[in-house]
């Protein structure tokens, strides 16, 4: 049942992440908004979510992962009510970022209950990737659930489907799952937190906004300013706590170095594609929201499918094929839709879909791999935190330029979409590049060398 539980939690929040993309030509009808507005109402999710991350996963291992847990839910819970409730685009984005509040202590603090109630490594790795496969399904789900609910209910479905779930999942955590927490919680670092805000909230919204102003505009100089200085706030600042919540000391590995980067990249990739393309099927080629979704579908399945097989990959041969076939296929996926028109085949569109949902699918267990590879077990969830909020600030990324690239495009959508296509096929060929060099020699040599220097320093800051 504490897996039931935990499965609960990640269906609701895989659903979330391709169930609204769905919904967006929906809002933007019935709000009004413009093309910033439905990056926002995306991306405040995304944003919020990313720069909390790393506080929850502090906050469960300290006042205790069962509390933190539930309240996370009641969180989500409440903001996807509110969400359906929203009668203007503001109070939309708002409960969106309510929603990712609570959003942000589910899949991490779900993932440590995981680690802690399963000793046994076997069960611990069945429960792991029974946790996969439940995060795959709950994704490839997604695009048809949100194009029957939007087509059959209206967009608020999309949110209240949520409310029930929650609600049966903070009643079964109340009764089976056991509480714990960290030994010695970490302190909350309230600068360090401050700054990450400033540099994510700041990057995203001068490249959301950049349409509207210009670069030489300065609001826009003042937010990249602003981002600048936080990074090198954070560096200053962080590297003088003995416990910070960013530990910089683990970007000294190559290794996790590259996969931060490659965190971003693909993520970036996703993020545009689940964009970009909802608005090309519903917009431009005219689709319901039911027929966007099913025909999105193949992308979404394949995904699932080649996580299972990423797994296998890293296992026989490594990270490095399994990073260079995701990335030549996240690009061949990307490529094909430079193309897309309005009489673009249906073959072809499946075919670029499930191209890039098998590229993105075989991308997550060598991150993972990558990140932890030659970092020492006492930095492994510092090391996991920073990795996963890599992940949602790559999806934030990726909806804040696509979405500006065709805002502010001259030449109406479809012709600038196929510029933004274009910038998503390089991200597919940054992850390959970088696979390579993040899993050769010299950055293996580097990871262990750091593994043991982060080592020493843990055991003299113990004694």
């Amino acid at each position: 049942m504490v897996l039931l539980t935990c499965f609960l939690s990640v269906v609701v929040a895989g659903l979330d992440t391709t169930i609204s993309n769905v919904a967006l030509p929906s809002i933007q009808r019935e709000l009004h908004a413009p093309v910033s507005g439905l990056q926002w109402v995306v991306d405040a999710y995304t944003l919020v979510m990313a720069c909390l991350l790393m506080f929850s996963g502090s906050l469960a291992d300290r006042f205790g992962r069962r509390r933190v847990f539930q309240i996370g839910l009641g969180l989500f819970s409440l903001g996807s009510l509110l969400c359906g409730l929203a009668s203007s685009l503001e109070a939309l984005v708002a409960c969106r970022a309510l929603q990712a509040v609570g959003g942000s202590m589910l899949n991490p603090v779900a993932m440590s209950i995981i680690a802690t109630t399963f000793t046994d490594s076997k069960e611990r790795a069945r429960a792991v990737g029974a946790w996969g496969a439940a995060a795959g399904l709950s994704g490839a789900a997604g695009p048809v659930l949100g194009g029957l609910l939007v087509s059959g209910l209206g967009w608020r479905s999309i949110f209240w489907v949520n409310v029930p779930v929650g609600a049966l999942a903070i009643c079964l955590a109340q009764r089976f799952v056991p509480e714990s927490r960290a030994a010695h919680g970490m302190r909350f670092d309230a600068l360090g937190q401050l700054l990450v805000v400033a540099f994510l909230g700041s990057v995203t919204a001068a490249v959301i906004e950049v349409p509207q102003h210009g670069w030489g505009s300065p609001f826009i100089i003042g937010l990249l300013v602003l981002a600048a200085g936080a990074v090198a706030g954070l560096i200053v600042v962080e590297s003088r706590r003995a416990d910070p919540l960013v530990d910089i000391r683990v970007f000294r590995s190559p290794a996790f170095s590259g996969a931060a980067i490659i965190s971003v990249v693909a993520l970036m990739a996703l993020g545009g594609f689940l964009f970009l393309n909802t608005l090309y099927l519903q917009d431009v080629r005219g689709y319901s929201a039911l027929h966007a979704g099913l025909l999105t579908f193949p992308m979404a399945a394949a995904l699932a499918a080649c996580a299972m097989i990423s797994g296998r990959i890293v296992a026989a041969r490594g990270s490095r094929p399994a990073f260079v076939l995701a990335g030549l296929l996240l690009a061949a996926g990307t490529g094909l839709l430079v193309g897309t028109g309005h009489g673009t085949g249906t073959w072809y569109l499946v075919l670029a879909y499930l191209l890039f949902g098998a590229g993105f699918g075989l991308v997550g267990t060598p991150l993972t791999n990558t990140a932890l590879s030659g970092m020492p077990r006492d930095r492994a969830g510092v090391a996991g935190a920073i990795a996963s909020t890599c992940r949602q600030t790559g999806g934030a990324v990726g909806v804040a330029v696509c979405g500006s690239i065709v805002a502010g495009g001259s030449a109406g959508f479809l012709a600038s979409s196929h510029t933004a296509w274009t910038v998503l096929t390089g991200c597919g060929i940054a992850t390959a590049l970088l696979g390579l060099i993040s899993t050769g020699r010299w950055a293996r040599a580097r990871a262990e060398r750091s593994a043991r220097r982060l080592s020493t320093h843990a055991l003299e800051a113990t004694r």
